[in-house]
């Protein structure tokens, strides 16, 4: 195990955790990290562009000029693809851009990511989430002074409500629940910062998944 430093909000010292080496110490892939967040991008995609196509474009029958005589292609329907506003060929249609991506595969991401930040020592567990005061400028001036303005923050259980909320409208900082832990999220910002509840809970997840 990794005995690893747990400090409050304000960067005071509250004891050590124990952090498994299988989850916290695991070779970096960068192709792994890019496959992966390819697919959470691929997934956000809504996939209803669509351009109409020659049967679907609905314009005049009239013949649009005289067969002969004018040295011009011959042409019997505004709706080809020559001319403006006319159908598109090929064009986009409405599909879905995700693709299946396995679940071990996700997962050993998540060990590469924690790892990384392990390494890179930008990783920081906290007590808790719990302020006293739910301000925004309050709670900007503390993560300022812990160098943290441009951190995820991962946890969940109680008293974690005010602080959401003061981080809001924080550019750089954000926050989620262990569940929703992902890579592309955890690459986006510098610091990784999660609560002793989150640890416990992504440790328990992670061995489930490898098991």
């Amino acid at each position: 195990m990794i005995q690893f430093p747990v400090v409050n909000l304000e960067g005071k010292a509250h004891g050590t955790i124990d952090l498994d080496p299988s989850i916290f110490c695991v070779d970096l892939r960068k192709d792994c990290l890019a496959e992966v967040v390819r697919w959470q991008l691929a997934r956000r995609q809504a996939g209803t562009h669509k351009a109409l196509g020659r049967s679907e474009v609905h314009g005049t029958t009239k013949k649009m000029y005289k067969q002969k005589g004018t040295g011009r292609a011959r042409h019997g329907s505004k709706d080809v693809v020559q001319f403006r506003g006319g159908g598109i060929v090929f064009g986009p249609v409405p599909h879905a851009h995700d693709f299946k991506l396995n679940k071990k595969f996700r997962a050993l991401a998540i060990k590469m990511l924690l790892s990384m930040k392990l390494r890179e020592e930008n990783l920081v567990i906290v007590e808790d989430l719990v302020v006293v005061s739910g301000k925004t400028k309050t709670v900007w001036d503390m993560l300022r002074e812990q160098k943290l303005l441009s951190a995820l923050f991962v946890g969940d259980g109680g008293g974690t409500d005010t602080f959401v909320r003061a981080v809001r409208n924080l550019q750089g900082v954000d926050f989620i629940v262990p569940g929703g832990l992902n890579v592309y999220d955890g690459l986006l910002h510098t610091k990784l910062v999660l609560t002793q509840h989150a640890i416990e809970d992504l440790m328990i997840r992670l061995q489930r998944k490898v098991a």
